[in-house]
């Protein structure tokens, strides 16, 4: 028994000495990382509003009938190329060409009597009365000419200018009026961006203006330019029309969604290279350079500028941060900061 006793001693006061010599035991060493750094300063900016609007052509056209009559041929289609002049419609209208017919039969007769009125009115026989009302019935008989020659060119009806069809509002057999929509046109070769500024905004705008656009569609930022700003708001929305006409790029199309950053005033904010800030998980971490270890941060990012990102919290001004090499540090770890 009093073996037993001994030995379970000497493994209590054994087992005593290990955890003892495992609290005193010092951390391993981390090795010494070459990194690169940069004091972080407030830089100004100019603080933006963003948006949105729609991109649409600035030429566009509602091809409408002048005449009355029947639809006899439609020569186009929606997402057809068209050049300028070229016939889109064709309308049947008789009762034009009857009226030009009618109108050129009375001009001959008036003109014969002009010609002969004017014969005697030169031989002194017909006196001014009679010559001046010859006259007055043949320029009436030609203005009637050319009333119902223009309405008979109506029934053809040409694209204004070069362009795309976008819609067709009407089919053949369908009844022509005056002011009835045929066709939409639009040009796409020149494209702008509409969009409804709030009257907070717009006062800081001027013509000529260039702005970020951001097009959902496209993968890269384009720069608008103000070419109109309504001079009235919209009385239910309190909103101004604004237009920035856009440079030709591929993809770029009418109808689609757009976000232009408008200018609001001027601010200050702690701006760095995007590839200082490493992403673990949900979380946003930099590493700041103290008393030569790297001490980590949680910080919360804001706007992107183009390869920079602003620092909303985490850091302040003065600061040095690591910019180059933070990927694969440890919190507290030695650092050796190159120039």
């Amino acid at each position: 028994m009093k073996g037993k006793f001994l030995l379970v001693a000497g493994v209590s006061l054994l087992a005593a000495g290990c955890e003892r010599k495992s609290e005193t035991a010092a951390p391993p060493r981390l090795p010494t990382a070459s990194v690169r750094g940069q004091t972080i300063e407030s830089v100004k900016r100019v603080a933006t509003e963003e948006v949105v609007g729609t991109v649409r052509a600035k030429l566009r056209s509602v091809i409408e009938a002048k005449v009355s009559g029947k639809l006899e041929q439609m020569l186009v289609v929606p997402g057809q190329q068209v050049k300028a002049g070229e016939l889109l419609v064709v309308i049947d209208a008789r009762e034009v060409q009857a009226r030009y017919d009618q109108a050129v039969a009375l001009r001959q007769p008036a003109e014969s009597d002009l010609k002969r009125l004017t014969s005697l009115f030169e031989q002194k026989i017909l006196s001014q009365a009679e010559f001046d009302n010859a006259q007055a019935k043949a320029r009436v008989a030609v203005a009637a000419v050319t009333e119902a020659e223009t309405m008979l060119g109506y029934i053809k009806v040409a694209a204004p200018f070069a362009g795309v069809i976008t819609r067709k509002r009407a089919d053949v057999g369908d009844l022509a009026t005056p002011g009835k929509p045929l066709l939409e046109l639009e040009d796409s070769r020149a494209l702008r961006l509409e969009a409804d500024v709030p009257e907070a905004v717009v006062g800081k705008l001027t013509l000529g203006d260039k702005l970020p656009v951001r097009i959902a569609a496209l993968e890269t930022n384009l720069e608008g330019t103000i070419s109109e700003i309504a001079p009235a708001a919209d009385s239910a929305s309190r909103t101004f029309l604004v237009k920035l006409d856009l440079p030709n790029g591929p993809g770029l199309r009418a109808g689609q969604f757009g976000r232009v950053a408008m200018p609001v005033g001027e601010t200050s904010a702690l701006r760095v290279s995007s590839a200082t800030i490493v992403q673990r998980g949900q979380m946003e971490i930099v590493f700041v350079v103290r008393d030569g270890k790297a001490q980590l941060r949680l910080v919360k990012s804001g706007k992107h500028i183009g390869g920079e990102v602003e620092l909303v919290s985490g850091v302040e001004a003065g600061e040095k941060i690591v910019t180059e090499g933070a990927a694969t540090l440890i919190d507290g770890q030695p650092l050796t900061v190159k120039p």
